[in-house]
């Protein structure tokens, strides 16, 4: 297969849907000979800010001098960016190679995986076949029986900000939702978590933990101590830790940097050798498109892939720390299936102008429909045609010292950084 077949045969019809669960993912890794079972893991799940601290997490640890993969979803622009080793995504020609060899033991099952537990599979052949020391796995969705929590017991579970999201599937008070995101807890690993102001999810963690034998470690967050914040990056310092950089802005990125540092020193107890030096640069050269991501500053144009109450609220925060008194014209786009009407409280109040847009996804709400939504508002609102024609009638709106951010949904978030880049390029 190419690169380009086997997207196609990846995402094709017979995978459809979602459908939690190990057993597909644990038929078809044993008729591939368990390559997980060969490879050690970082496990990262979350409700929020589980990508941000994976990718930091890899960029420390390559820094520190391992071979490391990083499997992360969904993708922003192209399908490779789903698995990459020391920051190289899959080559199309390997992605070719590894699907052509799944493809028969995926063909035979009588129950076929879903077409992420497809592309699980294809991303421990291909770690294993990279060599990787560690791999920085990203949760799907949940943890208990997402697909990723096949994997033996990983150097560390790493349990980022919990919130309310996919209730459907995993329960609608958080404590639920908590013991799903917990699931990933095996025994013997150590734990590394996001302190949550609900304590019920403090307890259900802590509970897990204790019936598990894990040992448990928090981000202390009174420890942050910022020592300088612009739309250039951050400066702070943790704990022992003194003036460390990061590119990602916002102050929910330096609480997801302690969770980072504090899974760092969780891996330097079980033996690997992480220098500050390589903390340092590693934190300093981690980047994670999408994610209140300064496009250009002339206007100043923030992308972000925020799709839920928590998202929405930290780009608020942001918007207002960075872009005080500053006029802000939102590009909003939201799926059908999420909490939009948080998702408008928290952000229209800000917004000057809204230009509305259907995400690429068939769980999408209308541009149209979206408008409407919008009305009580009573904000000038544009109905657009494409993620690209919101980009273009924003920028010719936009005032002298405006902002523009496009927040909502990821499955926008390729396209407008797209036309935005393609526009300055």
């Amino acid at each position: 297969m190419t690169g380009k077949e086997a997207i196609a045969y990846i995402e094709s019809v017979p995978w459809q849907g979602t459908r939690l669960g190990l057993e597909r993912t644990r038929q078809l890794l044993s008729e591939l000979g368990n390559p997980e079972q060969k490879l050690r893991f970082v496990h990262v799940a979350g409700t929020n800010g589980k990508g941000s601290t994976a990718a930091m997490l890899a960029a420390v640890l390559q820094q520190a001098g391992y071979t490391v993969g990083l499997y992360i979803s969904p993708f922003l622009q192209v399908f490779n960016e789903r698995m990459s080793v020391n920051g190289e995504m899959i080559s199309d020609a390997m992605l070719g190679e590894i699907t052509e060899q799944v493809r028969p033991a995926a063909e035979e099952m009588a129950d076929p995986p879903t077409e992420f537990e497809l592309m699980t599979a294809i991303a421990f052949l291909y770690f294993l076949r990279q060599g990787c020391d560690l791999v920085v796995l990203e949760v799907g969705m949940g943890g208990r029986l997402d697909s990723t929590n096949v994997i033996p017991p990983p150097e560390a579970a790493v349990i980022c900000n919990i919130g309310m999201d996919h209730m459907r599937e995993l329960g609608d008070t958080l404590e639920k939702i908590a013991y799903e995101k917990a699931g990933i807890i095996k025994p013997g690993c150590d734990v590394v978590l996001y302190p949550n102001e609900d304590a019920g999810v403090m307890d259900v963690v802590r509970r897990v933990c204790q019936e598990r034998g894990a040992a448990l470690h928090m981000a202390d967050f009174s420890a942050l101590r910022p020592l300088e914040d612009s739309i250039h990056g951050q400066r702070f310092s943790y704990r022992q830790y003194e003036d460390l950089r990061i590119r990602l802005l916002g102050a929910h990125q330096l609480r997801n940097a302690a969770v980072v540092l504090e899974t760092v020193e969780a891996l330097r107890r079980r033996g690997y050798a992480i220098p500050c030096q390589a903390v340092k640069e590693g934190l300093a050269a981690a980047v994670w498109p999408g994610r209140f991501e300064v496009l250009c500053t002339d206007p100043v144009f923030i992308a972000d892939g925020g799709h839920n109450r928590q998202c929405a609220a930290a780009v608020a925060a942001a918007l207002q720390t960075y872009f005080p008194e500053r006029d802000i014209d939102l590009i909003l786009g939201v799926l059908a299936d999420k909490d939009y009407a948080a998702i408008l409280s928290l952000l229209v109040p800000l917004a000057r102008r809204i230009y509305t847009v259907t995400p690429n996804s068939p769980r999408a709400l209308g541009a149209a429909e979206l408008a409407r939504e919008l009305a009580p508002y009573g904000k000038p609102t544009d109905v657009c045609v494409s993620a690209a024609d919101a980009v273009a009638k924003a920028f010719g709106g936009a005032q002298k010292d405006a902002v523009i951010c496009s927040v909502g949904s990821l499955y926008m978030t390729g396209e407008i950084r797209t036309a935005v880049l393609q526009r300055n390029s």
